[in-house]
């Protein structure tokens, strides 16, 4: 059985991930990252999932993105902003070459364990706009690690980026996940830690319009509708 990297925030997106990595017959190795972010529920969730999925290892990498913040999600000074539907600019909640580091680490785990595929739930649909979740980011990752690892220069074992959704709308993410199995109920979205999602940041916002047009109903509660 091939073997997969899968990174996994907890999040909807990456949870969908894990399932339909599994689904397209790779043994799931997933690796999710406590980074400083504003809290850890998702990572809490993250571990219940990967549990779920019954993938073979789940690996939790620390790093202190935080120690220069930069972004609403590292740093205590600066507020989670309401979603703004008139908002040309990228958002606040955007932390600095997060993918980039991810992926650069995910290929390091890669190497190690022999698996040639890394999977990310980035999108180009209903997305925040951030610029590391673009294709042409994706694909210069790829090259780069292609560059810099000893499998794929020596070995001639090159590393595939996959991102399935890249082109996905999250209701149609919604409508996969369901059909693989996933448990909707411990998925967490929301860029606040609360007991409740928002409701109200950007990420809760795509959220809930996605569950919307995907006509399925969101399990997770919210503060405010």
């Amino acid at each position: 059985m091939k073997k997969a990297v899968v990174l996994h925030s907890g999040g909807l997106d990456s949870t969908t991930l894990l399932h339909y990595a599994k689904s397209e017959g790779y043994e799931v190795y997933a690796i999710s990252f406590e980074y400083g972010q504003r809290h850890d529920k998702e990572l809490d969730v993250a571990k219940k999932a990967a549990q779920i999925a019954d993938v073979k290892d789940h690996k939790l990498v620390t790093l202190n993105l935080n120690a220069w913040g930069g972004s609403a999600l590292t740093d205590s000074d600066i507020d989670v902003p309401d979603y703004n539907p008139d908002e040309d600019t990228i958002p606040v909640t955007y932390v600095p070459a997060r993918n980039m580091v991810f992926l650069s680490i995910a290929a390091s785990y890669a190497e190690v364990i022999g698996a040639q595929d890394i999977f990310i739930g980035v999108s180009e649909v209903d997305y925040s706009g951030y610029v590391d979740c673009r294709e042409s980011f994706i694909k210069a990752m790829e090259a780069a690690i292609n560059q810099g690892t000893v499998a794929a220069v020596e070995n001639n074992k090159p590393f595939k980026i996959h991102a399935p959704f890249q082109y996905m709308t999250k209701s149609e993410e919604i409508i996969l996940g369901t059909k693989l199995g996933v448990d909707y109920g411990n998925t967490w979205s929301c860029y606040n830690g609360e007991d409740e999602a928002c409701g109200t940041c950007d990420s809760c916002k795509l959220r809930l319009k996605a569950f919307k047009e995907s006509g399925i109903k969101d399990p997770v509660k919210y503060k405010h509708l």
